[in-house]
């Protein structure tokens, strides 16, 4: 079972090595896979879906697959990879976890 924990848009950076490679448009779910019988939160069972306005065909193709970093307009910092279908995301790994805000 999963349950739907965040819905995050808005306008952010786009990060490499700690580095703006543009300001985007962002557009993520999150969801958090849950034990059915208590309803707790399975611990490494999340799951981020979305896109961004970044489109491959036009822009730099070589950041598809690298893990990246998405400066939230609040000022978190989330973990992801451009899947390359028109900006798709998913969750990205950055050391034990993939959102750095906790």
């Amino acid at each position: 079972m999963v349950k739907l924990v965040e819905q995050c848009s808005g306008v952010g950076d786009l990060m490499r090595h700690d580095q703006v490679i543009r300001q985007v448009h962002y557009e993520f779910s999150v969801f958090q896979g849950m034990v059915p019988q208590s309803g707790l939160p399975i611990p490494g069972q999340r799951t981020l879906t979305g896109s961004l306005d970044f489109e491959p065909a036009r822009e730099s193709a070589d950041l598809i697959g690298h893990v990246l970093t998405l400066k939230l307009e609040d000022g978190r910092h989330v973990g992801i990879t451009l899947t390359g279908e028109g900006g798709a995301i998913a969750e990205g790994r950055h050391g034990t976890g993939a959102c750095l805000c906790c």
